[in-house]
């Protein structure tokens, strides 16, 4: 992680309960350290106990993301980045409008036959991921589940683990012809969101970029460049959840450090597709504002 990268992250680290005086054993590594050491994992696929050296022991590198886990940090991290990149874009906040979609991954031998399903569609043996986006691209939830599940039957348990949060504003989403049915519609008609689905023209073959559903079909190819996410390697639906979660965070911060002002007074330089990744900007000091709850 590269300095403009920790000074964004830094300001949205969820604050520890003995940082702020309410109990709990002071932590004996430091947050980037930590954070470094996870992030090396997702991003290059190795096995916990195959972490450098350079890294803390790797029992607890492990400890450290399922304490993270337990809490739903890695979560309210990629939140606060991603309000920020909103905000920055001159958007709300909170969303309004979002694409749905899923994507099927192979499991290695370590998940149990009592987690992974086979996909027929895509002749995937393993798990399906569904994945709600913003229009921009940025995730707003992940929830995993055994490839032979259908994507309308996912659907309704993904919305509302993400509209149970307060302040969501959603009211409009974007989907393939999959998401239909009654049960489907009614879960969304209770929270008030209306599906709308986007469907192919009549004879078209091959590759075609449709409108909107682009948006979410580029996001699900962003985890794949974390190799720790190419395959399904966790014994347990959620940790795999959690290394989305992950992705998503390495990824953001970069975006989020490469568009910040390199000195005080410099606008911000305009977000293009695919643009700053890693590019060296000098870090900016800031002190966690937030605390976890």
């Amino acid at each position: 992680m590269t300095d403009a990268e920790w000074a964004e992250v830094r300001s949205a680290m969820p604050v520890p309960a003995w940082l702020l005086k309410r109990g709990g054993r002071p932590e004996a590594y430091c947050h980037r350290t930590m954070l470094d050491a996870v992030r090396y994992l997702v991003d290059n696929g190795v096995k916990w106990t195959a972490l450098p050296v350079d890294f803390p022991c790797w029992r607890a590198v492990h400890d450290f993301f399922r304490r993270w886990r337990t809490y739903d940090y890695v979560r309210e991290l990629y939140e606060r980045l991603r309000r920020s990149a909103r905000e920055r874009a001159g958007r709300n906040a909170e969303p309004s409008a979002g694409v749905i979609d899923s994507q099927s991954v192979d499991a290695s031998e370590t998940v149990g036959e009592d987690s992974r399903g086979y996909d027929g569609g895509k002749s995937r043996d393993g798990r399906k991921r569904h994945i709600l986006t913003d229009t921009e691209r940025l995730l707003l939830e992940v929830t995993v589940t055994t490839a032979d599940v259908h994507d309308s039957k996912a659907a309704p348990t993904l919305l509302e683990t993400f509209m149970q949060q307060p302040g969501r504003l959603l009211k409009l989403v974007w989907a393939d012809s999959a998401y239909q049915g009654p049960a489907l519609a009614k879960a969304f008609a209770r929270h008030g969101v209306r599906i709308e689905v986007v469907r192919r023209s009549d004879g078209q073959r091959g590759f075609v970029v449709l409108a909107r559903r682009w948006v979410v079909e580029r996001t699900l190819s962003w985890p794949a460049r974390s190799r720790r996410l190419n395959h399904d390697h966790e014994r347990r639906p959620d940790h795999h959840a959690q290394m989305v979660w992950w992705a998503a965070v390495i990824r953001l911060s970069r975006r989020l450090a490469a568009d910040a002002p390199r000195w005080p007074g410099e606008a911000s330089r305009p977000t293009a597709p695919g643009s700053g990744m890693n590019r060296p900007s000098s870090a900016r000091t800031s002190q966690p504002r937030f605390s976890s709850t």
